[in-house]
């Protein structure tokens, strides 16, 4: 990712409400980014401000903003429609 993508993609977690965007909520060694969740590892203490559960993978809210937009998101996130639009034209049989 470039660097501009990287900005603007945390600028975007930002302006959906979550605090903290480097971090994961769960993991162990600098921003809990090393390894996966295990008991022996640090835990936030509220994961809806977090955009990233562990190294790999985004937190429940935010993998729920990401299907919405898959779902319903307007031409800046899907191009060149959204999955709702695809399976309306399927059910219509025009694709």
């Amino acid at each position: 990712m470039t660097e501009l993508g990287w900005v603007s993609s945390h600028v975007w977690f930002l302006s959906a409400g979550f605090t903290n965007v480097q971090a994961a909520c769960c993991g162990q060694g600098p921003y809990n980014g090393i390894g996966l969740c295990t008991p022996a590892s640090n835990v936030c203490a509220n994961r809806d401000v977090f955009a990233f559960w562990d190294a790999f993978h985004p937190t429940e809210r935010a993998n729920r903003i990401i299907v919405g937009q898959f779902m319903h998101g307007d031409t800046d996130y899907m191009h060149p429609m959204n999955l709702s639009t695809i399976l309306a034209m399927d059910r219509e049989g025009r694709l």
